[in-house]
C-alpha cells in the first residue's frame, strides 16, 4: 500500500466506522474514529460536548485530534461527518493519506441514523434534518480523492472496493 494512511469521510451514516474496522483488518491498519478518540481525551460523549461547551468547542477539539492523529501512519480514520468543514482538517487529511469520501442516499442515510440517540445533530425529525443537512453539506467532501457510494453494499464490498482503488490511485500533482 502506498498511502500511509486511508481517512475515510462522508455524512454521518455512510458506514465509516463500519466499513473503517474491516478496512483495517484487511489492511493489518489500527482503526482510530476521530469521534471516539475526542471523546476518549475529553471524558464526554459527543452529545454532551454539544450540549454543554458546544459545537464551536468540539470543532476546535475535533481539528487538534484530526491533526494529531494525522501525524501517525498505519491507521485507517474514521472521521465524524462534520470533520471536513473546517479547511485545516480536509488539509490535514490530504497531507496525511488518501481521502476516501462514502456517500449515500438521504433514503439509506435516514434508515441507518434514525433511532442513533448519539448524534446531536439530528434532534427532531431525521426525516427533515438529513436532507436540510445533506444540502448545506453537499460539496463538502468534493476534496476527496475517491468517491464510493455505498448504497445497496456490504460493509464488506465497500472495504474491498476501497482497497482496489487506493492501491491503484495516483493523486494529480497540485
Amino acid at each position: 500500500m502506498k498511502w500511509h494512511n486511508i481517512v475515510l469521510v462522508g455524512f454521518m451514516g455512510t458506514g465509516k466506522t463500519s466499513v473503517g474496522g474491516v478496512l483495517a483488518g484487511k489492511l493489518g491498519w489500527r482503526l482510530v474514529g476521530t469521534d471516539e478518540e475526542i471523546e476518549r481525551r475529553e471524558g464526554r460523549t459527543i452529545p454532551e460536548l454539544f450540549a454543554g461547551p458546544g459545537e464551536t468547542y468540539f470543532r476546535d477539539v475535533e481539528s487538534g485530534v484530526i491533526a494529531d492523529v494525522m501525524s501517525r501512519s498505519g491507521q485507517v480514520v474514521a472521521t465524524g461527518g462534520g470533520a471536513v468543514l473546517a479547511p485545516r482538517n480536509r488539509e490535514a487529511m490530504r497531507a496525511g493519506g488518501i481521502v476516501v469520501a462514502l456517500t449515500a442516499s438521504a433514503e439509506t442515510i435516514i434508515a441507518r441514523v434514525n433511532r442513533d440517540s448519539n448524534r446531536p445533530l439530528l434532534q427532531g425529525n431525521a426525516h427533515e434534518t438529513v436532507p436540510q443537512l445533506m444540502e448545506k453539506r453537499k460539496h463538502a467532501y468534493d476534496f476527496a480523492d475517491v468517491t464510493v457510494a455505498t448504497d445497496g453494499l456490504t460493509v464488506e464490498q465497500i472495504a474491498e472496493t476501497i482497497v482496489r482503488l487506493s492501491a491503484t490511485y495516483d493523486r494529480p500533482e497540485t
